[in-house]
């Protein structure tokens, strides 16, 4: 088996970045959401890699960031959001609690340490 840094079929990976501006005074709500949506797309096929929460600087600022296999997969995912009860909680405890002010996605194409050849998958 080919190591994950060099593994053709694992070229198409994509991983979201979600860029959070929070209420900083709501940060147990915002983690409260954070931990339901790790479960969630854990559990439907992608990789979360962790929510990272203000600790200096910026106290409005959190970021999130997971992998799926492909974005054709990503967007599997994301056909579930309108008509599945776990995701339609998830998302009423960020509306609910309003912890969340704004946020942004970013895609992004990983590369690894080991990928030293220049070439893309």
């Amino acid at each position: 088996m080919a190591a994950p840094e060099t593994d053709p079929e694992l070229s198409t990976r994509i991983t979201c970045v979600v860029h959070y501006v929070i209420d900083p005074t709501k940060l147990d709500d915002f983690e409260r959401f954070a931990r339901e949506w790790m479960r969630l797309v854990n559990a439907n096929g992608g990789v979360h890699h962790g929510y990272f929460l203000p600790a200096e600087g910026a106290s409005d600022a959190a970021e999130a960031l997971f992998t799926f296999p492909s974005l054709a997969a990503y967007e599997q995912y994301r056909r579930r959001f309108s008509d599945d009860p776990d995701f339609i909680a998830a998302d009423r405890i960020r509306d609910h609690s309003a912890c969340v002010l704004r946020h942004d996605r970013t895609f992004m194409r990983p590369l690894f340490p080991g990928d030293v050849s220049g070439e893309k998958g």
